[in-house]
């Protein structure tokens, strides 16, 4: 089949294995469990450096010395301060609806806040003003989660301090107390591993919106859109359900032959790109190891025998622990309500996403894929109405 002349090249499904772009953002080289930013180990990265540090170099292609991160944080500072015109928008947004669904509020939030500031088109600002919108919508977003969760609860938001770092912000207004550092750190670094990930659905949907131009929050509200389903973002949560339902190490097995059994997915195992350990499962694991308690004791028991069951049921699959599984861990040990774990994942890959658009801006071309028409021969008579 051709259109326009030019003969259609069948990819596999999901487009797995298609270079459908170049990037110097970052890379996951699954066979061997390695991901990067830039050119540095995401791991290392996580375990060294700050949040701040990382957001620096997705944005500036460099680590920043001590006078440019304390410049930076100078900068994202205010930015993190709702605007007041937001408010009766977060307020309608999280009590909607029976069940809290913080990612559908923050888009809604996002979309106000793009009208509230004046975004403008990718395609007709400059690069100054494309990494401020990023700025900001990077900095605003665990605000406006926050707010959401707060005000759901019946309770009044909390306002960034100027002095806390990305982390232990988030943790603060959550929760309205100074965090320990103990959890401050395991949090920035959970948030540090999940910045970016590859052309992920949510990060190629960002990239696709913003090849059509479009400002910056609408690239950003569309990879909200991928990312809230469960089978990408929306598993934390979910992971540590299924601990809860398997109640005891003995009912592990069972647990995962009747999800086998009746086709349903074991949330936290599996992953489309890794073919060994999940990089970033192994720092939360450790993460967790360190926290310490009977839920870290239990959750890598039973990380051990859905592994081995696994094995046995779908050999040659190679399914192991994913992000998702320890992160579901560290955010309860941290304190972080569970309807709040994805939006946690949110709070770090909004930096991923956005540097991802501010790439995606340095080409003119939209990304316009075509697909093979498959239905009934065209063109045919209209028939007459009955």
């Amino acid at each position: 089949m051709t259109i326009n002349g030019h003969e259609l090249i069948d990819v596999p499904a999901g487009l797995r294995h298609v270079a459908a772009a170049e990037t110097r953002l970052g890379d996951v080289r699954g066979n061997e469990g390695f991901y990067h930013y830039r050119q540095y180990s995401a791991i290392d990265l996580a375990t060294t450096r700050s949040f701040e540090e990382v957001w620096f170099l997705l944005f500036e292609g460099r680590l920043p010395n001590r006078s440019e991160l304390a410049e930076f944080t100078d900068t994202i500072a205010p930015l993190r301060v709702l605007p007041t015109e937001l408010l009766p928008v977060l307020s309608a947004a999280a009590t909607a609806g029976r069940e809290f669904r913080p990612m559908i509020a923050l888009r809604t939030a996002l979309s106000m806040l793009a009208s509230v500031r004046d975004l403008q088109p990718l395609w007709d600002a400059d690069p100054d003003t494309r990494k401020a919108d990023a700025l900001l919508i990077c900095a605003v977003t665990p605000t406006i989660l926050a707010a959401l969760h707060r005000l759901r609860r019946g309770a009044d938001p909390i306002a960034p301090h100027p002095d806390l770092s990305t982390a232990a912000n988030w943790l603060h207004m959550l929760g309205g107390t100074r965090p320990s550092p103990r959890s401050v750190r395991a949090i920035e670094q959970y948030l540090i591993a999940t910045i970016d990930h590859g052309f992920n659905p949510s990060t190629f949907t960002a990239r696709v919106v913003a090849s059509a131009g479009a400002d910056v929050a609408s690239a950003i509200v569309a990879a909200i859109g991928a990312f809230s389903g469960p089978l990408h973002g929306g598993a934390p949560d979910r992971a540590l359900d299924g601990l809860d339902e398997i109640g005891g190490i003995d009912r592990v097995d069972d647990w995962v032959r009747a999800k086998i059994r009746d086709g349903d997915r074991v949330m936290g195992f599996g992953h489309a790109v890794y073919r060994t350990d999940d990089p970033r499962s192994n720092l939360l694991r450790a993460i967790a190891v360190d926290l310490g308690g009977d839920l870290v004791e239990f959750a890598t028991t039973v990380e051990r025998r859905v592994v081995d069951v696994l094995a046995e049921l779908k050999p040659g699959r190679e399914l192991y622990a994913n992000v998702e599984f320890y992160a579901g861990v560290v955010m309860e040990l941290c304190g972080i309500p569970r309807p709040m774990f994805t939006p946690t994942f949110a709070v770090s890959r909004v930096v991923g996403w956005t540097a991802n658009i501010l790439e995606q801006t340095e080409s003119t071309r939209i990304i316009r894929p075509s697909a093979r028409y498959i239905g009934p021969t065209a063109p045919q008579p209209v028939p007459p109405r009955e």
